[in-house]
């Protein structure tokens, strides 16, 4: 069946930076858009990032753009997500998903993980 496990959250200060990856099992990998998406406690799941399944297409939330990257190894069926200058609010639960669309939908993805905590202290 198909497995999305992310890694690499944990407790930060502001400022810092932390690269999240998820490695993806039992699908095409190339063949899916992978989205990042999170939730902070007390709130809403949102969308974050996204890429194509040939890396031509990436998107970002508005708040994140120019601080987080995104990107994929195909070869090795893992999604990463380089975040920088983090701040307090981007502390939240941070999910990997894998879907036939470039959307920010989170309805339209087909695979989710479980997620990984990150944490940014002030």
């Amino acid at each position: 069946q198909v497995q999305l496990v992310e890694s690499g959250g944990g407790l930060v200060q502001a400022g810092d930076s932390l690269r999240l990856s998820c490695a993806a099992s039992g699908l095409t990998f190339s063949s899916y858009v992978m989205g990042w998406f999170r939730q902070a406690p007390g709130e809403e799941r949102e969308f974050v990032a996204l890429i194509s399944g040939t890396s031509n297409i990436t998107h970002y939330a508005d708040s994140v753009k120019g601080r987080f990257t995104i990107s994929r190894a195909n070869a090795k069926n893992t999604v990463n997500l380089q975040m920088n200058s983090l701040k307090p609010e981007d502390t939240a639960v941070y999910n990997c998903a894998a879907g036939k669309f470039a959307t920010t939908m989170q309805t339209l993805y087909n695979y989710w993980g479980q997620g990984t905590q990150v944490t940014v202290s002030s």
